[in-house]
């Protein structure tokens, strides 16, 4: 069933149009996903302790209009569905007057802590989750294939305010990296993006910019040229 919370856009959570931010619009949705399984007693700790974690293993948003400083805003995810070792959520951000303005779609892999392999769900990883019908919305592929001449950008040495809990870089830093190499100012209206390795403290995550029109490619690679993740981003008129 859906699971829900209520925000204001927060002066912190604001680029320099005063409107909530991409990066800030996904640290809600991985806010709710992780609120919403905690309250169900699947959260970090509870499947940690049985030795397991869940990784995001690509996403898709789609951004309808970006809210402004002090407006307030609903974040809602929708489990749909959780099969063999796999796990798809959609998610919303809506205004106040119930309008959606954005909407995702993710896949996430069940993994065993110990051997990073994925590990099949059984009856106790799934107890508590009541599913939803999926969203309503332009579904694009998992899988990002980059087109357009490319670019290469300055290395970045990934340092230690970039990890999360799980001690590699958070999913949310890769789009703020990502997004350096863009140009300034360029309105985003979709993001895709594809998780392929986790990097950690000390590794070196090497950008190469793609452009095809009005899409630009990020691969964040390692110096071997094997991407950590993989981002893109669609620039058009916003409403």
């Amino acid at each position: 069933m859906p699971y829900s919370f209520d925000s204001i856009v927060r002066f912190s959570e604001t680029g320099e149009d005063e409107k909530l931010s991409l990066p800030g619009i996904l640290d809600y949705f991985q806010d709710c996903c992780t609120l919403q399984a905690a309250s169900i007693h699947q959260g970090l700790h509870d499947i940690a302790r049985r030795g397991r974690g869940w990784v995001l293993s690509a996403m898709q948003v789609i951004i309808n209009r970006y809210p402004a400083e002090g407006e307030p805003i609903r974040v809602t995810t929708y489990p749909y569905k959780l099969q063999g070792y796999l796990g798809y959520r959609n998610f919303s951000l809506d205004a106040q007057d119930g309008t959606f303005l954005a909407v995702a779609n993710s896949w996430w892999t069940y993994l065993d802590i110990k051997n990073g392999q994925p590990a099949r769900l059984t009856a106790e990883d799934i107890d508590g989750y009541v599913f939803d019908e999926k969203l309503d919305m332009p579904y694009a592929p998992r899988k990002i294939t980059l087109e357009g001449e490319a670019s290469a950008r300055e290395p970045i040495p990934v340092t230690r305010h970039l990890l999360d809990f799980n001690h590699h870089v958070n999913n949310v830093q890769y789009i703020r990296l990502a997004m350096d190499c863009l140009p300034p100012g360029m309105p985003v209206s979709q993001l895709r993006v594809e998780y392929k390795m986790s990097a950690r403290e000390g590794d070196i995550l090497c950008p190469v910019l793609y452009q095809k029109d009005n899409v630009l490619g990020v691969s964040l690679n390692d110096p071997q040229g094997n991407p950590y993740a993989i981002a893109e981003f669609t620039a058009k008129a916003l409403l």
